[in-house]
């Protein structure tokens, strides 16, 4: 069974730093793309960064120029380290990890979403 743990959120002061890890474990198939989302109270979960099995890498607007994700394939893990952080970017980020099963009848390949539980990430003075 796929698992994704999550560590590194907690309180931080704005314009400091923090470093998100997301390790998967019990993998059957390629993991292709891997990345980060964050939902904040009473908004919509919404993309951070991802990227993919050929290290291109996504970033939703509002991580452009701070954020950067990256992934260590040996490890199946996926970092986000984040910089200059603003009270905005308080919210629960959530890994989502992309894996692909092939099969020798149909469907032949099946891709499946795997979410992890979130880790808070709380930015104030």
């Amino acid at each position: 069974q796929v698992q994704l743990v999550e560590s590194g959120g907690g309180l931080v002061r704005p314009g400091g730093s923090l470093r998100l890890s997301c390790a998967a474990s019990g993998i059957t198939g390629s993991i292709t793309t891997m990345g980060w989302y964050r939902q904040a109270p009473g908004k919509q979960r919404e993309l951070v960064a991802d990227i993919t099995s050929g290290d291109t890498t996504r970033y939703g607007d509002s991580a452009k120029g701070r954020f950067a994700i990256s992934r260590d394939n040996a490890k199946n893990t996926v970092y986000l380290q984040m910089n200059s952080l603003k009270p905005e970017d308080t919210a629960v980020y959530y890994c989502k990890v992309i894996i692909v099963r092939t099969y020798l009848v149909y469907p032949y390949q099946r891709q499946s979403d795997y979410w992890g539980q979130g880790t808070q990430v709380t930015v104030s003075s």
